[in-house]
């Protein structure tokens, strides 16, 4: 597979997704047979955002693919602030084999990519959150038998992942649905985007701001109403959202099977914990499904 960087979902192609897909599958089946493939490989991940799956998943990932990660974190500043990021990437470059990237801006993502001579993995900008939706396609390819026959919905506020995963269904061919208050939908340049690609590949994607018109899906996502540093009035957040919660009234309605989040779950907000607790819930599934997707990642872009 020809893949130099794993920046944003709009940059793969249908087959290309699908392949990680399956390596991802296949080494999360049988990890024996990928434990050398990061034998004296080196990755720099760069941290500008707390967090635990991505820090960790990645983390012990790598060293289950025998190579060595090392955690640069908050305390180096944002990224443009102490030097350029162009040095920074290029001074990462001298050392590292590959570069993770969790930051606030998709900018020093495309930046680090740009600058250095190393393949880059964005883990989360303000624009996209590929690994997530990557991990989330692998959870929806272990619980349906047929990608292509699925119907996804995502309800809350359009976000870095809500993009990712409609990008990532237009291409990879899954009808998806966005439900989201007035004033809280996507990006209209990130939704055209994903409208072409969806014309392309022959499925349907709909926006609505009226969760009655959420129709028949399989799984439906959500996630949290408030964003990692948002400043926004807490009060008036729950006032917009409170129709928007994910119940199990909503998956009944809806017909769905599985409910996923990416988390931290903010419970009795975007989700009931009845739901969430609950055999219908996949955000663990997905969760451990992040280790195995960037595995994938860092295999396709590494291998010798």
């Amino acid at each position: 597979m020809n893949l130099q960087h794993f920046l944003a979902d709009d940059q793969l192609n249908k087959a290309q997704i699908l392949d990680l897909i399956t390596l991802a599958r296949d080494i999360k089946q049988q990890p024996e047979n990928y434990s050398q493939a990061l034998d004296g490989k080196s990755v720099a991940m760069i941290f500008e955002k707390p967090s635990l799956r991505t820090h960790v998943s990645f983390d012990i990932g790598i060293n289950k693919l025998g190579g060595h990660a090392l955690y640069l974190g908050q305390q180096n500043g944002k990224l443009g602030e102490r030097e350029r990021v162009s040095d920074y990437a290029k001074n990462l470059s001298c050392y590292a084999d590959a570069i993770v990237a969790r930051v606030f801006s998709n900018n020093s993502i495309e930046q680090l990519a740009q600058h250095g001579s190393v393949p880059v993995i964005n883990a989360l900008c303000d624009l996209y959150h590929p690994c997530q939706a990557l991990a989330d396609f692998v959870t929806l390819a272990e619980n349906f038998s047929d990608l292509s026959k699925i119907k996804l919905a995502y309800i809350g506020d359009a976000n870095n992942v809500s993009n990712s995963l409609m990008l990532m269904a237009a291409i990879v061919g899954v009808d998806f649905t966005l439900v989201c208050p007035v004033g809280h939908g996507p990006d209209g340049q990130m939704y055209n985007k994903a409208m072409s690609f969806s014309a392309a590949s022959g499925t349907k994607l709909s926006l609505t701001h009226d969760i009655a018109e959420l129709g028949q899906q399989d799984a439906i996502y959500t996630d949290t109403w408030i964003s990692m540093g948002d400043n926004t009035n807490v009060a008036d957040v729950l006032a917009t959202f409170k129709p928007y919660q994910v119940n199990h009234q909503v998956m009944a309605k809806a017909g769905a099977s599985i409910v996923m989040h990416c988390q931290p779950a903010h419970l009795e907000e975007e989700i009931t914990t009845e739901l969430f607790d609950s055999e219908m819930s996949v955000a663990f599934q997905s969760a451990e499904n992040r280790m195995w997707a960037q595995n994938a990642v860092l295999v396709t872009l590494l291998a010798d």
